[in-house]
C-alpha cells in the first residue's frame, strides 16, 4: 500500500496505454498539488510540487476529465514544464473521496497525439477509482497519526503542568503555613488564618464547632473518615503527609480535594499543618489518564488493519447508502445500521464518524458478540479496583475512551437484557457508574450500533427489550448484501487482488475473462467478506499474473425446480404466497445457498463451531452468531 501502490499503478497504468508519462497527485492548500509517484520513459522519476493555475491539472481539481489530444502548447501556453518534455497530448481524470470530494488526479501524457478512445477513458476511471480509495485510506492515516501526536502533546503539558504545581505547593509550605493544630485539646479545634479560608472556600462565620462539622457530609461514614484523617495530624511527623480527602461545599454541592501536610514544630507546642485545595490538579490528573487511554487506543488503531474508507464500488445500491451517510453524518443521532454478515458494517460507520464533528476524537469499536456475558459491563462502562475477581486496578470502560467521540456497537443483539437496561440509562442520560462503583460518570458519546439480527422479531420474541430498540432506531441504515451489488463485484476483486499481490509478495495482478464471471455468477452468501476470503486464498494459490480460483469454487448447483402444476383445465393455478425453498423461490434459493454454503464448511471443520480451525473463524462470524444462524436455517449434526 502507500508508495508501493501508487508506483505500481502508474508503471502499469503507461505501460499498459503505451504512454511515455504517467503520474497520480494528491490535492494540496493554494491550488497546488504533490505527485505520489511518477513514471517517465520506463523508469520512475523524482516526485514533484507545483501550482496548479495555467495546466490541465486546474480543470481535473475542480472535477472534470480533461482530454488534451493534440497541440496542448496552444491550449496551455504557460505549462511550461510539460512543454519543455516535448508534450503534446493529455488526459487527466480527477481522484474523488467516497463524499465526492476531489482530493487529486491521475494523468498519462504524451509526445505524440492522443485521440479520443472510450476504453482509455474507461481504464483511467477504474484505475482513478481504486487510487482514490488509496489515496484517502493514506489521509486517514495521516489524520491519525496527527491526533496521537496531539494527544501526546497535551500529555507532555498536563505531565509538566503537575509538576509545575507540585513545586508551587512545596513553596507554599516551606513560606506560608495557613493552620495549626493545637495538641492540647481534645476537641481538635483548628484555627484558620484567612489565607487558609481563601483556599478552602469557607466564610469566616461557618467555621464553629469540631473541625468537619461545616463542610464534611454528615453521614456517619464521611464524620468517622473525618475524625481519623485529624487524628492523623496530631502525630505529626511524616505520617499525615500526601493524605487526600475529597470534600463537597454544602452551598453548591461541588466537590474539592483538600491535600494536607504536617510538621512538627520544634517547641513541640504544636503541629504545623498546611491544608491546599488541589481540586484543579486531581482534575488534570483524571485528563491525563484520559488521555492515556485515548493515546494506547489510536496507537492500537494505527498497528491495526482497519480499511478506514476503502468503500470501495458505483453500483447505485450503494451510492444511494453513501448519499444517506451524507446526511446522517453531520447530526448526533444515534444510527442503526443494518445488513447481512460480512457487508461492511464497520466501513460504514467509520464513513459517518469521519464526515461527523466529532471526527477529531476516536471511535471506539465494542464487538458485543466477542464478550463473554459476565464482562460486557466492564468492557463497556469500566470497573473499580476490587468489584470482582482479577480486578487488581480502576479500568475506564469503552464509553469513557470515546468521551467526546463515537461508540460503535457492532452484533448490538448480542447484549444480555440486563446490560441492555445500563444501556438504555447512557443513551438517553449519557451518564454511567462503572462496575463495582457509586460515582456517576457523564459522557457525551455518539452511538453507532449494527447487527445482521432481525431486532424486532427479538422484540417479540422477548429476547431485546423494546425501548432500547426504539432508542437504537433513530436512523436506520441498511446496507446492500453483494447479491445486490453485482456489478461491484468486479471493481471489488480488483481491489482485494492489489492488496493480497502486495501482502503476500505474489506476482497476480488480474483475473482472467472466465474467472470473472465465475465471481460474477457466483451468489455471495457471505457477502464482501466472503469474496475477501476467496482472493485471499486464489491469490495464495495462484502461479502467475492471473488469478486462480481454488479447486471446487463456483455457483452452487441451484434446487431443482418441479413443473408447475396445472389444473384440470390446463391452467397455471395462482402462485402461492407462502412459497417454500423447495418450491424454487428466488429467496427461497438464497435461502438454501446459504444453508449448503455454511453445512459444508462445518462437514470440512468436522462440526467444529469454536477456535482457530472451527467454522464460525472459517466464515468470519463469531460463534455465537453461527449458532444463531444455524438456527434460523434448521441445521443440525447429523447422527453418527
Amino acid at each position: 500500500m502507500g508508495t508501493d501502490f501508487f508506483r505500481s499503478l502508474v508503471q502499469h497504468l503507461a505501460e499498459g496505454l503505451h504512454v511515455r508519462f504517467a503520474f497520480v497527485a494528491e490535492c494540496l492548500p493554494k491550488l497546488r498539488a504533490r505527485s505520489l509517484a511518477y513514471w517517465q520513459d520506463q523508469a520512475f522519476g523524482p516526485n514533484f510540487e507545483y501550482d496548479l493555475p495555467g495546466t490541465p491539472c486546474m480543470e481535473v481539481a475542480k472535477g472534470r476529465v480533461c482530454h488534451v489530444p493534440d497541440r496542448l502548447p496552444e491550449a496551455f501556453p504557460e505549462d511550461k514544464g510539460m512543454i519543455d518534455l516535448g508534450t503534446v497530448s493529455y488526459l487527466g481524470v480527477p481522484l474523488l473521496s467516497s463524499d465526492k470530494r476531489i482530493i487529486g488526479h491521475l494523468v498519462i501524457f504524451d509526445d505524440k497525439p492522443m485521440p479520443k478512445d472510450a476504453l482509455v477513458l474507461k481504464v483511467m476511471e477504474t484505475f482513478s477509482a481504486r487510487a482514490g480509495v488509496e489515496l484517502e485510506r493514506e489521509q486517514a492515516l495521516r489524520e491519525l497519526q496527527r491526533q496521537k501526536e496531539s494527544i501526546s502533546d497535551q500529555l507532555r503539558q498536563a505531565t509538566a503542568a503537575l509538576a509545575i504545581s507540585e513545586e508551587k505547593f512545596r513553596d507554599l509550605f516551606d513560606e506560608a503555613p495557613i493552620a495549626y493544630v493545637h495538641e492540647g485539646l481534645d476537641t481538635r479545634f483548628i484555627r484558620c488564618n484567612r489565607a487558609a479560608m481563601r483556599i478552602l472556600g469557607i466564610k469566616p462565620e461557618e467555621v464553629t464547632g469540631t473541625y468537619g462539622k461545616d463542610f464534611v457530609p454528615d453521614t456517619p461514614g464521611a464524620q468517622r473518615r473525618a475524625r481519623e484523617a485529624i487524628a492523623s495530624f496530631g502525630r505529626g511527623g511524616t505520617d499525615s503527609a500526601g493524605v487526600v480527602l475529597e470534600l463537597r461545599r454544602k452551598d453548591n454541592g461541588k466537590p474539592i480535594w483538600i491535600q494536607w501536610w504536617s510538621k512538627p514544630d520544634p517547641s513541640g507546642t504544636y503541629t504545623r499543618t498546611m491544608f491546599i485545595d488541589i481540586t484543579e490538579r486531581v482534575l488534570m490528573e483524571r485528563e491525563k489518564a484520559r488521555l492515556e487511554a485515548q493515546n494506547i487506543y489510536l496507537q492500537e488503531e494505527i498497528r491495526s488493519e482497519h480499511d478506514f474508507t476503502e468503500i470501495v464500488g458505483n453500483s447505485p445500491a450503494l451510492r444511494a447508502v453513501l448519499e444517506q451517510i451524507e446526511q446522517i453524518a453531520p447530526t448526533d443521532s444515534t444510527v442503526l445500521i443494518l445488513g447481512e454478515t460480512g457487508t461492511g458494517k464497520e466501513l460504514i460507520a467509520r464513513a459517518i464518524h469521519d464526515r461527523s464533528p466529532r471526527k477529531q476524537f476516536p471511535l471506539v469499536k465494542v464487538n458485543c458478540g466477542a464478550i463473554s456475558a459476565g464482562l460486557v459491563e466492564s468492557e463497556l462502562f469500566g470497573h473499580v479496583k476490587g468489584a470482582f475477581t482479577g480486578a487488581l486496578t480502576n479500568r475506564d470502560g469503552r464509553f469513557k475512551l470515546a468521551d467526546g467521540g463515537t461508540l460503535f456497537l457492532d452484533e448490538v443483539g448480542e447484549l444480555p437484557l440486563d446490560t441492555q437496561v445500563k444501556l438504555l440509562r447512557v443513551l438517553q442520560e449519557q451518564e454511567f457508574e462503572p462496575v463495582g462503583g457509586s460515582q456517576t460518570i457523564r459522557v457525551n458519546v455518539r452511538v453507532i450500533a449494527a447487527t445482521n439480527r432481525d431486532l424486532a422479531a427479538l422484540v417479540r420474541e422477548g429476547k431485546f427489550r423494546s425501548d432500547l430498540f426504539y432508542r437504537l432506531n433513530v436512523l436506520p441504515l441498511s446496507i446492500p448484501a453483494l447479491r445486490e451489488r453485482q456489478g461491484d463485484v468486479p471493481l471489488l476483486v480488483a481491489f482485494f487482488v492489489q492488496r493480497f499481490a502486495k501482502k503476500l509478495s505474489k506476482s497476480v495482478k488480474q483475473a482472467s475473462e472466465e474467472t470473472m464471471r465465475r465471481l460474477m455468477n457466483y451468489p455471495w452468501p457471505g457477502n464482501i467478506r466472503e469474496l475477501q476470503n476467496v482472493i485471499e486464498r486464489a491469490v495464495v494459490l495462484s502461479k502467475g499474473e492471473s488469478l486462480e480460483l481454488a479447486p471446487g469454487f463456483g455457483p452452487p448447483v441451484e434446487p431443482s425446480i418441479p413443473p408447475e402444476p396445472k389444473s384440470r383445465n390446463g391452467a397455471v393455478p395462482p402462485e402461492d404466497d407462502g412459497a417454500s425453498i423447495a418450491g424454487g423461490s428466488k429467496a427461497g434459493s438464497l435461502v438454501e445457498v446459504e444453508r449448503r454454503h455454511i453445512e459444508s464448511v462445518l462437514a470440512q471443520t468436522n462440526w467444529m463451531i469454536e477456535g482457530e480451525r472451527g467454522a464460525a473463524k472459517v466464515l468470519n462470524l463469531s460463534p455465537s452468531t453461527l449458532r444463531s444462524r444455524m438456527q434460523k436455517l434448521g441445521i443440525r449434526r447429523p447422527k453418527a
